[in-house]
């Protein structure tokens, strides 16, 4: 597809124009050229999925190692802020072309902050620039056939959290990997958000009932089965939007949060709704899975191993490293098996087991952020995604478009309840582990 012959909505900015190109450091230069460092910084964090308080406090260290002040109002794809020097003040308005999820960049863009004060400030404009080039020309580490296995592992793993059996996490498997390798496809020819979304969920939806029919015609596998399909197209839940919005909105940044948390529920709702028409089309119910009969140690040895596939699948798909998602995925698995034997054993209701987990999680991320040295936020929401109740949000659109409004209700009060306490788990984690969270400067 030629994407060359359609014009850019968004103009690209010519970052090296604001570089006085001489041999002076970055320190010596003029407002502009250093306010264009603490802009570009910015806007690329912000373009790695990252919440406005992070992107924010990043901008103020390097204004303050480049002895300027900055001021500045973020949301989900736009950065305005201004910088003073005691004379003057130089403001900009900045855009992204699109969003997403990129914690390999993150990580760099980390440690180029950490960095800045013995090696940034030496460096010219033009030197600081070319360094931001080449963290910005980090992509994808992943080719879209490898990402769809990340969303066959991570949606396999899910279904058997979900209560699945091998039938379900095989069909599941496929169709959600065909799925995601469908959204990849588009997504890395520019395709418009609500058509990879429409596309990659009714892929999933199409494989998981071939397969399903196919064993029912060859192997004789019950229908009951098909509870199945919904797991297939959980790939799509927008996991880092949801956990992000809440922690900006416990940080009064309004605009952030609310941007963040409106484009989370568009893709909720163009995927909830598109499931739903396949499940019309396709004559598929979402039933109860058929029941599974084992030990309580087994189960939860094995949700232990599913929680860590689940987490380590959902991380790949955020473009992170494999050390980076392995250590991710152990942080969930012990805190999605704590919250799901919280609700099983000691019979909690699902939203408190959901805060507890993510507390959990968020103090083993800090624990361990200390030792690798990741930034927190790549290992605090990949672990906690697998939590987000995408099951819940698709059976209150089925209900509703079916007019089981009770019913409806139901589901959407049960996965309100444990969105919001999931964020709340992070924030309170946050609180306890980090002073310079703690407070409201």
């Amino acid at each position: 597809m030629q994407t060359n012959a359609i014009p850019k909505n968004h103009m690209d900015i010519p970052w090296h124009e604001y570089s006085g190109h001489g041999n002076c450091p970055i320190t010596e230069a003029d407002l502009t050229e250093k306010a264009s460092i603490v802009g570009r910084v910015g806007l690329m964090l912000l373009s790695c999925g990252t919440g406005a308080w992070r992107v924010r406090s990043s901008m103020n260290t390097i204004s303050q190692n480049l002895g300027i002040t900055c001021s500045t109002d973020i949301g989900l794809m736009s950065i305005e802020y201004t910088c003073f020097d005691g004379t003057s003040g130089f403001s900009q308005s900045l855009c992204l072309t699109n969003t997403g999820v990129n914690t390999s960049k993150l990580n760099r863009l980390e440690r180029f902050i950490g960095e800045f004060s013995t090696v940034g400030k030496t460096m010219t404009g033009e030197q600081l620039h070319d360094h931001l080039d080449e963290i910005d020309r980090i992509h994808g580490l992943y080719s879209p056939v490898a990402l769809g296995f990340a969303a066959a592992l991570a949606c396999g793993a899910f279904t058997f959290l979900l209560g699945g059996g091998p039938v379900e996490m095989l069909f599941a498997f496929c169709g959600a990997g065909l799925g995601n390798f469908v959204r990849c496809k588009l997504t890395k020819h520019h395709l418009t958000l609500f058509l990879g979304i429409v596309a990659s969920v009714a892929s999933a939806c199409v494989t998981y009932t071939i397969l399903l029919r196919i064993a029912e015609l060859i192997a004789g596998v019950s229908l009951q089965h098909e509870a199945g399909y919904i797991c297939s197209m959980l790939f799509i839940i927008p996991g880092f939007p949801f956990i992000t919005s809440g922690i900006d909105l416990a940080k009064l940044d309004m605009r952030s949060g609310l941007e963040r948390l409106t484009y989370a529920i568009i893709i909720i709702v163009v995927a909830t709704i598109t499931a739903w028409l396949m499940a019309l089309l396709l004559h598929l119910h979402p039933v109860d899975f058929p029941a599974l009969s084992m030990s309580v140690p087994m189960h939860i040895i094995l949700r232990l191993v599913f929680s860590f596939c689940g987490v380590f699948g959902f991380s790949i798909m955020f473009n992170s490293p494999w050390k980076l998602a392995a250590t991710a995925a152990l942080i969930g698995a012990v805190a999605n098996t704590l919250r799901l034997e919280l609700v099983d054993l000691a019979s909690f209701p699902p939203a408190a087991a959901a805060f507890a987990g993510a507390l959990l999680a968020g103090i083993l991320a800090s624990l361990i952020k200390k030792q690798a040295g990741y930034p927190r936020i790549s290992l605090t929401v990949p672990s906690i995604v697998i939590m987000v109740p995408g099951l819940y949000l698709y059976r209150a659109i089925y209900n509703l478009g079916a007019m089981f409004l009770n019913t409806s209700a139901s589901w959407f009060a049960s996965a309100i309840l444990i969105i919001v306490a999931l964020p709340l788990g992070l924030i309170f984690a946050r609180i306890l582990t980090d002073r310079t969270f703690r407070y409201c400067t």
